[in-house]
C-alpha cells in the first residue's frame, strides 16, 4: 500500500512538473518577450526627432519667375486643392494634406542643409509638378480647408525621423512601385504595395497606337546616342517587370530601355503597359497615371470610401510610417 501511495505521489509530482514546463514556462516566456517588445517600441518613440514647421514658405512662381512667401497652411490648402479633386472623400483629402505638408517641410530642411534645387535655385519649392502644384487663384472648397485644418501641424515620420520623400501619384493600376524601380535609390517606406480600391481611377486600359515608322522615329529622336538599328515588330519585346507590374526592361531593336524611358518618349500615362505590334503598327495599353511611387490618390479615395481613415491610408502607402 505504501509503495502504491509513493508511486502515485511521484506520478503527481512528474505531472505537475510537466505542466509547469509545457504550459506555465512558455506563457511566462511569451509574456517576457511581449514586455520586451513593448519596451522596445516605447524606446523607439522616445527617439522621435520632431521638426518645427515654419510659419511661411518660400515658393518660386514659375510663370512670373518671382519668389513669394506664403503662409504655410494656406500653401498646403492650395496644394491639396490643385493636386486632389475636392470631390474625393474627406479622409483622402486629409491624407493628401499630411503628405503635402511633409513634402514641403522636408524640402525646406534640405534647402537649409544643402541649398535649393538646381531647377529653382532661389527657393526650396516651385509651384509646378516638379515639386507640388500650387495656385492661389484656384477655388478652395470647404472640404479641403477642413481637411487641412483638421491635420494642422501633422507630419509623417519613419523611425522617428521626418519622411523626406512623401511622393504621390494619380493612380497605380493595382500596385504601387518600389522607389528603386523608378528612381535612383531604395527608400524603406516607398515599397510596392497593393492598391485595390482604384475603381474610379480615370486612366484604365488607355491605348496609344503608332505606326512602326513613327514609333521608331520618336524613340530614336529621344535617345540619339543609342544604336537601335532597324526597329521592327519582332525586335520589340518586354523582358522584365517590376514588383508593381510596370515595365522594367524592354528590348527595342539593338537596345534595352526602361519602361519609364518609353513612357516619357511617347507621353504614356504610366510605365505599366503592354505592347502589341505587327509589321505596320504598334499599340501600347497602359494602366495607371504617374510614376507609381508612394500614395495613389485614387487608391486613397477608394480606401477612404471603404472606411479607412487618413492615418491608415498613409501607413498603407508609406510603409512603417507614423504621424506626429
Amino acid at each position: 500500500m505504501n509503495n502504491r501511495r509513493y508511486l502515485i505521489s511521484v506520478i503527481v509530482v512528474i505531472e505537475v512538473l510537466m505542466f509547469i514546463m509545457l504550459v506555465i514556462m512558455p506563457l511566462a516566456i511569451c509574456s517576457l518577450f511581449q514586455r520586451f517588445n513593448d519596451n522596445y517600441e516605447h524606446q523607439e518613440n522616445v527617439y522621435l526627432d520632431p521638426v518645427k514647421i515654419p510659419a511661411k514658405i518660400k515658393v518660386l512662381r514659375t510663370e512670373t519667375n518671382k519668389v513669394e512667401k506664403i503662409d504655410t497652411e494656406d500653401y498646403i490648402k492650395g496644394v491639396v486643392a490643385c493636386e486632389m479633386p475636392s470631390s474625393f472623400h474627406e479622409e483622402a483629402l486629409k491624407a493628401q494634406a499630411v503628405a503635402a505638408r511633409t513634402y514641403a517641410v522636408a524640402a525646406i530642411i534640405d534647402s537649409d542643409n544643402y541649398g535649393n534645387p538646381k531647377a529653382h535655385p532661389r527657393a526650396p519649392l516651385c509651384n509646378t509638378t516638379h515639386c507640388q502644384v500650387y495656385k492661389d487663384d484656384v477655388k478652395i472648397d470647404d472640404k479641403v480647408k477642413t481637411a487641412v485644418d483638421d491635420t494642422e501641424g501633422q507630419l509623417l515620420y519613419y523611425k522617428g525621423k521626418l519622411v523626406k520623400q512623401a511622393l504621390f501619384h494619380s493612380s497605380s493600376g493595382g500596385f504601387t512601385e518600389n522607389s528603386e524601380d523608378v528612381f535612383a535609390a531604395a527608400v524603406p517606406y516607398l515599397v510596392s504595395v497593393e492598391s485595390p480600391y482604384e475603381e474610379k481611377a480615370t486612366h484604365k486600359n488607355e491605348k496609344t497606337a503608332l505606326s512602326i515608322r513613327d514609333f521608331s522615329a520618336k524613340i530614336k529622336a529621344c535617345y540619339p546616342d543609342m544604336d537601335f538599328g532597324n526597329i521592327t515588330a519582332d525586335s520589340i519585346k518586354i523582358i522584365e517587370r517590376s514588383d508593381g507590374n510596370s515595365v522594367s526592361k524592354i528590348r527595342i531593336g539593338n537596345e534595352v530601355l526602361s519602361g519609364r524611358q518609353v513612357r516619357e518618349a511617347l507621353g504614356l500615362a504610366s510605365a505599366n503597359f503592354t505592347v502589341k505590334a505587327d509589321d505596320k503598327s504598334i499599340t501600347f495599353t497602359s494602366n495607371g497615371s504617374g510614376h507609381g511611387v508612394g500614395m495613389s490618390q485614387y487608391g486613397a479615395d477608394g480606401m477612404a470610401r471603404e472606411g479607412y481613415d487618413y492615418k491608415k491610408i498613409l501607413s498603407h502607402y508609406y510603409s512603417g510610417t507614423d504621424i506626429y
